[in-house]
């Protein structure tokens, strides 16, 4: 796969052969997330406590920056990414400052949806972003992949998805999700950017307030400097209630 890169006022950006953008890293600020759908796929932070996800399955390494922010910010979990394209991970390495694996980072050459369908592992959160070069999941978004992700969970665990609008839409693929988890997705609005992110979960249902959820952004800005509120307000404006319950 061909990997380039571009440089715009203090921003790297990387691409597979295109102009389309599939990560990026303020160059000041490298553990921060500087595209709005990689702050959206940490929506899940806010639903769960602040020591939480232990364990973490990434699907899609891209230029790093889910993981790094989790590597930094979540120092107790264990995260495990699964990236196909060993060009890429050099990539993230060399100009991204993707960190060393380590007992907390485990870095796997490998196809995504054959990893989650022959591993037995439980993980709280399971983070899936993989695209080829012409922006095509593939069977990462397929009902027996989120069939396959859904048996992966462990009891509370969360999925989000970044699905991208470029084209046909995302009602499909929702759908999909739909039956995968028994209804139980939360879709946020697309942010400006065009990506739409969508999380999944199983057991205990979810019902919180938007003033608590405002409550838990606020602590996590203070922890972490990500900044939740306009995935939060776009959620809450969707829902149409003061209540996000799914």
């Amino acid at each position: 796969m061909p990997i380039n890169l571009s440089e715009e006022r203090g921003v790297r950006y990387l691409h597979f052969g295109t102009r389309w953008v599939q990560g990026a890293m303020r160059i000041a600020r490298p553990w921060a997330l500087e595209l709005e759908y990689t702050r959206d796929l940490m929506f899940p932070l806010l639903l769960r406590g602040d020591d939480w996800p232990g364990r973490v399955l990434q699907v899609g390494l891209g230029a790093g920056s889910v993981t790094k922010f989790l590597h930094r910010n979540r120092p107790a979990a264990k995260v495990t990414v699964v990236e196909i394209e060993a060009s890429v991970v050099e990539a993230a390495r060399r100009w991204f400052r993707l960190p060393d694996e380590d007992t907390r980072l485990r870095i796997v050459l490998g196809d995504g949806s054959e990893y989650v369908a022959t591993r037995d592992r439980h993980y709280d959160l399971i983070v899936v972003d993989g695209f080829d070069d012409q922006g095509r999941p593939g069977m990462l978004d397929s009902e027996p992949f989120y069939l396959d992700c859904r048996s992966r969970l462990g009891r509370g665990g969360m999925m989000s998805v970044n699905l991208l609008t470029r084209t046909r839409g995302v009602t499909a693929s929702v759908e999909r999700m739909r039956r995968a988890f028994d209804g139980r997705v939360l879709v946020l609005p697309p942010s400006e950017a065009g990506n739409t992110v969508a999380i999944a979960a199983v057991g205990d249902p979810i019902d919180e307030s938007l003033a608590a959820l405002r409550e838990a952004a606020r602590r996590l800005r203070t922890a972490t400097g990500l900044d939740l509120s306009s995935a939060l307000t776009r959620a809450g404006h969707a829902s149409g209630k003061d209540r996000l319950a799914f």
